[in-house]
Formats: C-alpha cells, structure tokens, sequence
C-alpha cells in the first residue's frame, strides 16, 4: 500500500482567490471563471490523471462518488469525493521547488481549515503502483465515512429508549440472579481479523 505523501499542493488549479462571484448550491461559491478553468482542467487531463480517473469514476472505489477537476474554494481539486469530503491531488517533480512548497503549504492550510482531508500522490505512485494507490485511498475513506446509526426496535424515541434500557437492567438483574458461570472460550481465533496496516505518498 502506498502512504500518500505529505499534502502540501502545488498551485495548479488554484486560482485567484479575491473577489466575489454567484453563489451554488454546494458549501463553496464558484466563480464563473473558475467553473471555466475547471471545464479546461477536465479536458486536458494528463495521462497518470487519466489512468487514476478510471478506477475512481462511476463510484468503483467502494461506490464513493469522486468529481475530477472538481472546484472548491479558490482551488480546482484534481479528484474530489463531496460526501466524505476527500480531496486527492497528483504531483510531478515540479512540486519539489521551494516556491511549489509554498503555495502547497498555503492550499493544504485552507483545505484543513474547511474541513477538507487531502491526500497528495507523487505521478510515479501512480504509474508504478496504482493498486497501492488505491488501497490507501479506501483506507483513508473508510476511516471519514461515518458509521451508520442502527434505530432503537419499535420506532425509537424516549419512549423506545426507556424500555430499552430498562429491559437491559431486567436482563442483568436476572442472569445476577442465576449466577451463571462464564462460558470456557472456545475457537479463539473465530472471527479474529488481522488488523490492517496504514501508509502514505503524491504527485
């Protein structure tokens, strides 16, 4: 598995950040010409964009939903995902100088500050490991995918509530009652996963 590198973007996609512009309906305002550079952005995509972009369209990486050249904010994401608010970037060499670092650390900051988790891939990542690539990028959406909350049997409610809990104190109170013994353990590797490990790498 690939550990994604360290997300500090490069500027590429970023444009200007002053000014006002139409509203939309997501959480960022976008500019018209931002929405047009995008537009440019997703026809010129470069060939390691391409090779990532499909296996991420049409919702094949765990049925998560990524926009390519998506815009957000003053910047246009190379991959985004709304719902769990994942952004991916690719980098080449370029983004070694330290005037790329810069910029990269400024977008990183503004990205964090809006609640936005960014993963950074170097090309190469890419090209020589996509399947690593990948995998971290489930990983990574697995650990900001909320749990689902399983309503209480019978409708919910305080009402629901109450006689949940209290039917658990009446469970307690006769098994106190009996004194069952623990069961001896058996089978104890069933169900044992092995726990997986992390990593990270970009553009």
């Amino acid at each position: 598995m690939i550990a994604p590198r360290a997300p500090t973007s490069p500027c590429k996609g970023e444009v200007a950040a002053a000014g006002g512009g139409r509203g939309s309906s997501s959480r960022f305002s976008h500019r018209p010409e931002m929405t047009e550079r995008a537009r440019r952005l997703r026809r010129n995509l470069t060939d390691v964009e391409r090779k990532l972009w499909q296996r991420l369209r049409r919702d094949q990486l765990n049925g998560l939903n990524f926009r390519r050249q998506h815009p957000v904010g003053p910047y246009v994401l190379d991959f985004y995902c709304p719902s769990i608010r994942l952004a991916i970037e690719l980098d080449g060499g370029q983004h070694t100088f330290d005037r790329q670092r810069r910029h990269d650390e400024r977008r990183t900051r503004w990205l964090e500050a809006n609640g936005i988790k960014l993963l950074r891939f170097w090309n190469n990542d890419v090209t020589d490991n996509l399947s690593g690539v990948l995998e971290s990028i489930a990983l990574t959406a697995s650990e900001l995918t909320p749990s689902p909350t399983l309503p209480l049997s019978g409708g919910g409610g305080r009402e629901s509530a109450a006689r949940a809990t209290n039917k658990s104190r009446n469970s307690g109170d006769r098994l106190r009652e009996r004194k069952l013994a623990p069961r001896a353990p058996t089978s104890p590797c069933k169900g044992e996963v092995a726990a997986a490990g992390g990593g990270r790498g970009s553009r």
